[in-house]
């Protein structure tokens, strides 16, 4: 018995696909001066890309939060009323910048998309000092917001 041999080209019985998008992340900036619309326009693109990207299967809200949380919790530790914040980042940098392999785990287990690794890792690098801190903090409740309104 003989069956037909595929073909390969325009003819579309190609069934490849072609690569997703990659997120756009030169924009994500901090530092002085903040980009007026850092907090609205870009956390928005940036929510709506990763919700389009995660296709229902992964980027679930619950799983990003977690990120979102830890990060907040980091900011709490470095802003604690009384205490040197300068100091105080420069001994927790190395758990903070951790958060980048506990998203790359995150997804080698597919619980996050490849956009997100990219973005939260992206934020995360660039956090330098408290006040970067601070504003990567403030980006990624932003993004959750949005994030929440996308996702549906």
């Amino acid at each position: 018995m003989s069956y037909p041999q595929r073909t390969q080209g325009g003819s579309g019985n190609d069934h490849r696909r072609e690569p997703p998008p990659s997120i756009k992340l030169d924009d994500i900036k901090f530092g002085k001066p903040i980009d007026i619309n850092l907090f609205a326009d870009i956390a928005q693109a940036k929510a709506r890309f990763i919700a389009e990207d995660g296709r229902g299967r992964k980027n679930k809200s619950t799983q990003l939060r977690k990120f979102y949380d830890e990060l907040v919790m980091w900011h709490d530790k470095v802003f604690e009323h009384g205490v040197d914040r300068a100091a105080k980042y420069k001994e927790l940098a190395p758990f903070i910048k951790m958060l980048c392999a506990k998203v790359t785990y995150a997804k080698g287990r597919e619980h996050v998309s490849e956009g997100f690794e990219k973005l939260f890792t992206h934020v995360v690098r660039a956090i330098s000092d408290p006040e970067t801190l601070k504003q990567a903090k403030l980006f990624i409740e932003a993004f959750m917001g949005f994030y929440k309104a996308e996702e549906k």
